[in-house]
């Protein structure tokens, strides 16, 4: 059985046992080695095929060079013969042999490839009292003594946070109530720059230049003087108290009663930064949840239509446990499936074997991951390289999909394939992003822009041999950035790469 087959199965299974997902890992890493070295082999093969006669003398030199390279001298041989040796040894280890046994014949649940879109307009259950409670506080005529008033809503990740702070922003009242309003997404990384940047953006459809704090904050001053705005924050972690002084410090100019509503699931955060009380956002009625997960797992909205389904259907949506995210999820993702396939989501054992892991993130959106097929895995996989909350573009995402050789298709027909994978891949999940350490096997890395990308930064990426991608990601715009010639020399050293990007720095023009 085929290392590839394990590695399947394994994406499918929560493995608990430490020991056996430190295997895991070396298998990956030793499949990914084996790749690699037949990339490399092919490379020199083509190379030495695509050089063409009646060169210059010193191309003549090089192309004989190339061509003198056999595939499996040079330690070719020696190295294929290595990676066998430890994929051998890897797959007849006792951990992935219990593995082996457990592929044999099994039947996975595999989500259907052409899924339909879920219309989300109009579907809010259970959060009427809260929008009421926050439209009111917004309301012209509730007058308070503070100059604004910043109102936060806080629970845990799944429970409808920003899905609440969205129906509120959009409200027809809203628009006649506030002369101007701007959403920005804070995130864990809190920059006082980024964010009053964005919101300046959004109050001037436009792209502000301001190279410093200042500029920036006697510009948002300008443009908030005398007016009345509704800003929305969402999801914010930081605590530290200056920067949210810092932040607020241009909004003073705005009309009084202006509004801030925070999102976050912090309640240090909401002390921090509220002047009313805060509205704290439970999970839903089983009934609630119920009515999520129908609106999106029957077509037609109408249950009582699909009586084989609508029993099953009932007891899914009690083991969201009130979530929101989880019963939207669920619902979509068994949206089209018969009896069968819902009772094996019902009875699967993982929901007790994510509760044994520990995961923060909901068993039932884990779920509905878990039942990806392998491809829209990987594809999902791949975005974590973008930090959290990164916007980004999908036709980029696609050519990133690509190089990666995760759509196994023609360029040609690799748009349509890209855009059906997100399409299919196209939900949120509330989680944590955060830097990682650059280890001998990292092999995707995101770079996000600082004044000086220098070598010291990047300096474990001199042992690295296997980076498949260098991505960078544009930092703020309050530097010009540059990168040094040395750390150009150091990226392109790693001959394995298929995604490289040194896109917005000023010294690169070639």
């Amino acid at each position: 059985m085929s290392a590839n087959v394990v590695l399947k199965y394994a994406e499918n299974e929560p493995i608990i046992d430490k020991d056996v997902r430190a295997l895991i890992d070396e298998l990956k890493d030793a499949v990914y080695s084996a790749e690699d070295l037949l990339d490399e082999i092919a490379a020199i093969a083509l190379r030495s095929r695509m050089e063409p006669e009646g060169q210059t003398s010193m191309a003549t030199k090089v192309s004989r060079f190339f061509s003198s390279l056999n595939p499996f001298e040079r330690g070719m041989e020696s190295k294929l013969g290595k990676i066998f040796e430890q994929l051998e040894y890897l797959l007849n280890q006792e951990g992935i042999r219990g593995l082996k046994e457990y592929c044999k014949g099994e039947k996975k649940f595999q989500r259907s490839r052409q899924t339909s879109s879920v219309d989300e307009s109009g579907v809010f259950y259970g959060r009427d009292g809260e929008k009421e409670a926050i439209m009111q506080l917004l309301h012209p005529e509730i007058l308070t003594e503070n100059q604004i008033d910043v109102i936060p809503i806080v629970g845990m990740p799944g429970v409808g946070k920003t899905t609440l702070a969205q129906f509120i922003f959009n409200d027809e009242r809203v628009k006649e109530w506030f002369d101007l309003k701007a959403w920005v997404c804070v995130s864990d990384q809190f920059n006082v720059f980024r964010v009053t940047k964005a919101i300046l953006d959004e109050i001037t459809s436009g792209c502000d230049d301001s190279q410093n704090l200042y500029q920036l904050q006697l510009r948002l001053k300008e443009k908030l003087l005398g007016k009345k705005f509704l800003f929305v924050l969402d999801d914010v972690w930081n605590e530290n108290y200056e920067d949210w002084d810092d932040l607020r410090r241009p909004f003073t100019s705005g009309a009084q009663n202006s509004k801030i509503i925070v999102t976050t699931r912090n309640e240090r955060v909401a002390s921090i930064m509220k002047t009313v009380q805060t509205c704290p956002l439970g999970i839903l009625s089983d009934d609630d949840c119920w009515k999520i997960f129908a609106k999106h797992a029957f077509v037609d909205g109408i249950p009582s239509m699909h009586r084989d389904l609508e029993v099953i259907g009932e007891a899914i949506a009690k083991r969201c446990i009130g979530l929101p995210l989880a019963a939207n999820a669920l619902g979509g993702l068994l949206r089209w499936k018969d009896a069968d396939e819902w009772n094996e989501i019902l009875e699967s054992d993982l929901w007790d074997k994510l509760e044994k892991e520990g995961t923060t993130i909901p068993s039932s959106s884990r779920l509905s991951y878990h039942y990806l097929p392998s491809n829209l895995k990987r594809c999902f996989a791949c975005c974590s390289i973008f930090p959290k909350d990164y916007e980004f573009k999908k036709e980029e995402l696609i050519l990133l999909w690509m190089a990666e050789g995760l759509l196994q298709i023609s360029e040609n027909d690799g748009n349509a394939e890209g855009n059906k994978h997100f399409k299919d891949l196209a939900f949120r999940l509330e989680g944590s992003g955060g830097s990682f350490e650059i280890t001998e096997k990292t092999r995707h890395l995101s770079n996000v822009q600082e004044e000086y990308d220098v070598l010291r930064k990047f300096e474990p990426l001199s042992e690295e041999k296997s980076l498949r991608t260098f991505l960078t990601l544009e930092g703020s715009s309050l530097f010009i950035h540059c990168v040094t010639s040395q750390l150009l020399d150091l990226i392109t050293k790693c001959r394995c790469l298929r995604v490289f990007s040194l896109a917005n720095y000023l010294n690169v023009n070639e």
